[in-house]
């Protein structure tokens, strides 16, 4: 009995073995599945089909599989702005690309900046004699920045075309808050600081409405330029001057009135818009369907023409979304994770570094970190250069100040050199409830901070006035780096927002400019002449790709359940849906725990989520005099 015991442990343990291999090989496989990249044989004769559903990014999110998977819902869709550029450059000179088609059906917008990058690369392609063509079941603002560029505009019959120009309506809470009892104690340098004003004020205050609608106005002119400039026969003046008057001359059909104003060239269904792609581009020899026709999508298309590697390499680093502590990103600029980039980079024989920033700001130490770690390259004499895209202002132009040469576009949105903080104590509530403080304290700041019986005056005291030296920092790293007077910087700061034109005439600014002006003048500062260099992306992958997990979750599932935009009610309910993110985000920036915050709240964002920062836990540890001292309030 005991041989043959022994004998089935054998056998059982061989058992247990094999099946742990299968299952190793079967995750590997599987790994290896969802890892796989694009193959660049789908790419075929026909048209370069760019899908832009969601929104336009500088950077893409970090997709959690898992999390989108057991929430039910997909993430909202991203495109890279830089991917959609080099597509169209390549496509100009692909003879396999006979026409570029840009579907917007269930596109949310972009940064200015961004659609001015890709309205040029249209251009580009229609210069090679190549058509492009558009289709939407309805254009907005952010459509039709991009669609004035094309040689086709389609609209579904049903649809409608309408531009707004830029500003809209902030949320105030002092009303609330009155209500609830809770005192939103807020701690800010700058008079036009107005991240804070939500907490604080019902209404926006004198001078913030000056400099916001200085900023808007700036916009909104280059806005208009530009659409002059790519589509001259656009009627804007009438579209936004009376656009009911414009929408009843042609009896309530939007369609039609789109149309008669110059905004679409065709009125045509899918199946339509289809048919004229194929007259172009040729016919689909794999699909008989209504509406199709020889593609290659911008995925399969990228892998399929690749990246140069010639030359020196110069770095690139993205810090794109809010600036916060710890390893958070990509999609929200976590400074430890960009500061480690960084670092690994300084042993990788980069000639030269740009730092390209889309970001509000944020987190104050978070801003500083990854400021000395750009710092860090100068001081071995590597030259570094900053790109501005859509925003770079607050945290995002302080994480700038290692730079040695500043590009912007005169629609990007910089400057709210200022700092703030917002904690809220409830001593007026819990008194409504009958709760009261009381103990006994050795000094004024024993027990401090101390959320539910109020702070003493020595604790309000000692909050701003660490405040005041925070803002003394950020006036004197942009004094060093500007090569201005401290009191300069002041005159042109105090939180106050600039639109890029205005913010090189004032200092903040050397010169206009893209990405690829700034890799340019990197290049050449390291010695390395035209052809003779190449981008590496910091944190990024050779030919880097979503993988097959990110195309099944945020592709298919997002297409398929992402807005479309169509009649006027569909944009108003977007618009409703959004309402609850802005809430929620308002909420965080008020409860969470934060430190000392530069960040600019009149900055506009594109549609889709405001951010992918992961909620905090109460076991991170807090940075920062105020994130420390809510931290161990909550303990």
């Amino acid at each position: 009995m005991n041989f043959v015991g022994k004998v089935w442990k054998v056998l059982v343990g061989i058992k247990d073995g094999l099946v742990l291999l299968f299952m190793l090989l079967f995750f590997i496989g599987l790994f290896g599945v969802l890892s796989a990249r694009p193959n660049p044989g789908q790419v075929r004769d026909g048209a370069l089909l760019i899908d832009l559903s969601g929104v336009i990014v500088e950077e893409k999110s970090a997709v959690d599989p898992i999390a989108a998977l057991l929430s039910r819902q997909a993430p909202v869709g991203e495109t890279r702005a830089r991917d959609v550029v080099r597509a169209l450059d390549a496509a100009a000179r692909d003879d396999r690309i006979r026409a570029v088609v840009l579907d917007m059906s269930a596109f949310m917008g972009g940064g200015q900046v961004h659609l001015k990058e890709i309205g040029a690369g249209m251009d580009r392609v229609r210069k090679a004699k190549k058509p492009v063509l558009t289709f939407a079941l309805g254009y907005a603002d952010d459509h039709m920045a991009l669609a004035a560029h094309a040689s086709e505009v389609w609209l579904d019959p049903q649809g409608v075309a309408v531009i707004a120009g830029p500003g809209g309506s902030n949320l105030y809470y002092a009303g609330l808050l009155e209500k609830l009892s809770i005192n939103a104690r807020v701690y800010r340098v700058g008079t036009f600081k107005a991240a804070v004003e939500p907490y604080s004020r019902t209404a926006m205050s004198d001078e913030a409405r000056a400099n916001i609608g200085g900023l808007y106005g700036a916009l909104w002119e280059e806005y208009k330029a530009g659409i002059a400039r790519a589509r001259p026969k656009l009627a804007l003046a009438r579209v936004t001057s009376d656009p009911v008057a414009w929408i009843e001359s042609s009896g309530g059909d939007m369609a039609k009135a789109a149309i008669d104003a110059g905004m679409v060239d065709k009125l045509g269904d899918r199946a339509q818009f289809g048919a004229r792609v194929a007259e172009v581009a040729g016919k689909d020899p794999w699909s008989n369907l209504p509406g199709s026709f020889a593609s290659s999508d911008l995925t399969a298309y990228l892998a399929d023409v690749g990246q140069m590697k010639k030359g020196k390499a110069i770095g690139v680093v993205t810090i794109a979304g809010e600036i916060v502590d710890g390893e958070a990103g990509p999609g929200v600029a976590g400074s430890t994770r960009i500061a480690g980039l960084l670092d690994e980079a300084l042993d990788d024989d980069l000639a030269a570094l740009v730092v390209r920033v889309d970001s509000p700001g944020g987190s104050v130490t978070g801003s500083e970190e990854i400021r000395r770690a750009v710092q860090r390259f100068r001081d071995r004499g590597i030259p570094v250069a900053v790109s501005f895209a859509n925003v770079a202002a607050s945290g995002g132009y302080w994480v700038s100040m290692a730079g040695e040469r500043i590009f912007a576009e005169p629609e990007t949105i910089t400057g709210s050199i200022g700092v703030f903080a917002v904690v809220p104590t409830f001593e007026n509530t819990a008194a409504k409830f009958g709760v009261t403080s009381d103990g006994y304290r050795t000094t004024e700041l024993s027990g401090q901070p101390d959320i539910i019986g109020g702070f003493s005056p020595a604790m309000d005291s000692l909050l701003q006035t660490s405040i005041g030296g925070t803002y003394q920092d950020f006036l004197k790293l942009v004094s060093a780096a500007r090569k201005m007077p401290v009191d300069r910087v002041d005159a042109i700061a105090q939180g106050q927002v600039w639109d890029g034109g205005t913010a090189r005439q004032n200092g903040l600014v050397d010169q206009f400019g893209g990405l690829a002006d700034a890799l340019e003048w990197a290049a050449g500062k390291a010695g390395a002449q035209k052809g003779e260099w190449h981008p590496v992306y910091l944190g990024e992958k050779d030919a880097r790709y979503d993988s097959l997990i990110r195309q099944l979750v945020a592709g298919e599932a997002a297409s398929a359940s992402a807005p479309r935009t169509g009649d006027l009610f569909a944009m108003t309910a977007l618009r409703s849906e959004a309402l609850g993110s802005r809430i929620a985000r308002d909420a965080q920036r008020l409860l969470g725990t934060r430190g000392v915050q530069a960040y600019c709240l009149a900055c506009p964002t594109t549609a889709g989520p405001v951010s992918s920062q992961p909620p905090r836990t109460g076991a991170e540890a807090p940075t920062g005099v105020l994130a420390m001292l809510a931290w161990l309030a909550g303990r």
